[in-house]
């Protein structure tokens, strides 16, 4: 699957940063956040700003192993819970790990968690990391949730990825997911084509396979259909496929199966 390119993930990290503090203003962070019901919005945002932190820590000491979170300069954030302290410490901490990732490029070795052991990794993850709790932000104060197609697109096939790398290595819930002759079809009306918007879930006898952008419209067991920003929060479990924003058809039954199955963590 062809990337966006490490430069697009560093400057999506502001972008995406952006976005989500012009959420801030006026909120209250205090509000709890519906699709993660153990944080407030000010924990959410700490969340993502240290985030932001860690990473920017790994790729500029060039660490070969996990960074403690002691290590991490201004992990903890502003004392002030007002919105504008906690804006502008979201904000430097976005600016400095996509600066401290250009300066390293994409093929920078760091230690990670997962598959690749890159700078251009933790571009990557950052970058989507942000849309996601973008969304989560926007739900948090009743706000409208966009994204721009091809990093709305490169988000699922990231968190496919995520999913696939967990089943492999021993992820006792993603492990589930097979069984032969079953598959999910997720399809974004509103994507252009070039984007190819589409993505089909194989289920085999011991793992899931899956693909992108195919012209062929395959018999699915259950298709996922809506715009390509609700079909993401699906997806990633902010937006209950219930909901009448999003079309369901065929075994609904199978893509809760998935999502029960599908967690960061």
């Amino acid at each position: 699957m062809t990337r966006l390119g490490h430069d697009r993930y560093c400057d999506e990290i502001v972008h995406q940063t952006d976005r989500t503090r012009a959420l801030l203003a006026g909120a209250d962070l205090t509000a709890k956040v519906p699709s993660c019901p153990e944080w407030t919005l000010g924990e959410l945002v700490r969340h993502v700003g240290r985030a932001h932190r860690w990473a920017e820590a790994i790729v500029r000491t060039r660490a070969d192993e996990s960074v403690p979170e002691d290590q991490v300069p201004d992990f903890g954030g502003p004392a002030d819970s007002e919105p504008a302290a906690l804006e502008a410490w979201l904000a430097d901490g976005a600016e400095k790990a996509a600066a401290t990732l250009r300066e390293a490029g994409a093929g920078t070795e760091v230690w990670s968690w997962a598959w690749e052991r890159s700078a251009g990794f933790w571009a990557r993850r950052m970058a989507h990391e942000t849309v996601v709790h973008r969304a989560d932000a926007a739900l948090a104060v009743s706000r409208t949730y966009e994204v721009e197609p091809d990093i709305g697109a490169d988000t699922i096939d990231e968190w496919l990825e995520i999913v696939a790398f967990s089943q492999a290595h021993g992820d006792p819930e993603a492990a589930d997911l097979r069984g032969g002759g079953r598959s999910i079809l997720l399809r974004a009306r509103d994507a252009p084509r070039a984007v190819g918007a589409e993505w089909l879930i194989e289920f085999g006898e011991d793992r899931f396979d899956w693909r992108r952008g195919s012209t062929e419209t395959p018999d699915a067991t259950v298709e996922l259909r809506g715009a390509l920003a609700d079909v993401l929060l699906v997806f990633q479990r902010r937006l209950a496929p219930g909901s009448d924003r999003v079309e369901v058809l065929g075994d609904a039954k199978l893509l809760d199966f998935w999502l029960e199955r599908t967690s960061f963590g």
